[in-house]
């Protein structure tokens, strides 16, 4: 379906042209091997197996966190869950779902359990793209292919079982089959994308480490800080400060950004709101740019990859995460936000339940 976006026309896939039906009948015969049961594994996998799919999972005996929660969600040893290496021998489709980190680790005993004509499906472009750091080489005989989708697996699974879904980008890296493009479709509707847009893997890993790091994750918590701290240190409380910055935001504005727009949310405040709004977002936009402008080189340079390949691969790393973790946990601002969110409503009643 051609769909004009702000005047650029782009080719997407809806359910309408690919319905769960035609992607039940691509992917019959195939055996869709899930190998991480981490951040995606257990969304995909599990709204698959919802849609009908026939499904395995793959992982690590000895790593009970991920192996325990896969049991717990109703795969069964020896049956639809198996060590990675057995996964991918009984599988035709391998999604390679496990963290980007873990992915060079696993590589050697994944790579020669690949068969002639199976497809390997990653959710992340990132393994591909940096093949010279990571090693992950696929061999030719198999199709390579990718599904993301725009949100974290926590939202894949809700959105799916609230009956909507994920967008999500789509890419064909290598066709040996000839049935790439239509068993990518399929497994994109199958985990239950709302819609499909094409790109590159390079694309794809630009976009979303430039994303993460940027206005996703990185920025917005930048910003939350410094307006939180600049109000702390005006003598505004904390529970003033961090509803102005943050509780507003997230319980109001962006629910009315989502459903229509920037410029309906605007148009739903007051005056007061709407022109400071106007006069000050080019400033900001205008600070920014050259900090997104450094951060999207340092991704395709290759400089982001570097850093969390070796973050990743650090014996201590999990420690230092955690620490990391932590000082924001007992930062003033998000030890507020636990105040308030304690005090919403909803927590109210189920205090009293």
């Amino acid at each position: 379906m051609k769909i004009d976006f702000g005047g650029v026309v782009e080719d997407v896939v809806t359910r309408k042209e690919f319905p769960l039906e035609k992607a039940r009948e691509t992917l019959r015969g195939e055996t869709v091997a899930v190998l991480g049961y981490g951040v995606q594994g257990p969304a995909q996998s599990l709204n698959m197996r919802d849609n009908g799919i026939c499904v395995i999972v793959g992982g690590d005996p000895e790593r009970k966190r991920s192996w325990d929660k896969a049991i717990a969600d109703g795969w069964e040893p020896g049956k639809t869950l198996f060590p990675f290496e057995e996964a991918v021998e009984r599988a035709t489709i391998v999604q390679y779902l496990v963290s980007d980190a873990a992915q060079e680790i696993l590589w050697p005993k994944v790579k020669p359990h690949l068969k002639q004509g199976d497809a390997l499906y990653f959710s992340h472009g990132f393994a591909i793209t940096y093949a010279d750091e990571t090693g992950v080489v696929p061999p030719e005989f198999v199709d390579v292919i990718l599904v993301a989708p725009k949100g974290s697996g926590t939202s894949v699974r809700a959105n799916f079982l609230a009956g909507s879904g994920i967008n999500s980008s789509y890419a064909i890296n290598h066709d040996h089959t000839g049935r790439a493009r239509e068993r990518t479709l399929a497994l994109g509707i199958a985990i239950g994308s709302g819609y499909l847009f094409p790109t590159t893997f390079q694309k794809e890993v630009y976009s979303d480490l430039t994303g993460e790091r940027g206005v996703l994750m990185g920025a917005i918590a930048g910003i939350m800080e410094a307006q939180y701290a600049v109000l702390r240190k005006n003598g505004h409380s904390p529970s003033e400060a961090f509803n102005e910055t943050v509780e507003e935001l997230t319980q109001s504005l962006i629910r009315l950004v989502a459903q229509n727009g920037m410029d309906w949310m605007y148009a739903n405040c007051s005056t007061t709101a709407q022109r400071g709004a106007l006069d000050w977002k080019g400033k900001f936009r205008d600070a920014v740019a050259p900090v997104f402008d450094d951060l999207y080189n340092s991704v395709v340079r290759g400089e982001e990859t570097r850093i969390v390949l070796e973050a990743n691969s650090a014996p201590d790393y999990k420690e230092r995460l955690a620490d990391e973790l932590q000082q924001i946990h007992e930062s003033e601002m998000w030890r507020a936000g636990a105040a308030v969110r304690a005090l919403r409503p909803e927590n109210w009643e189920k205090k009293a339940g």
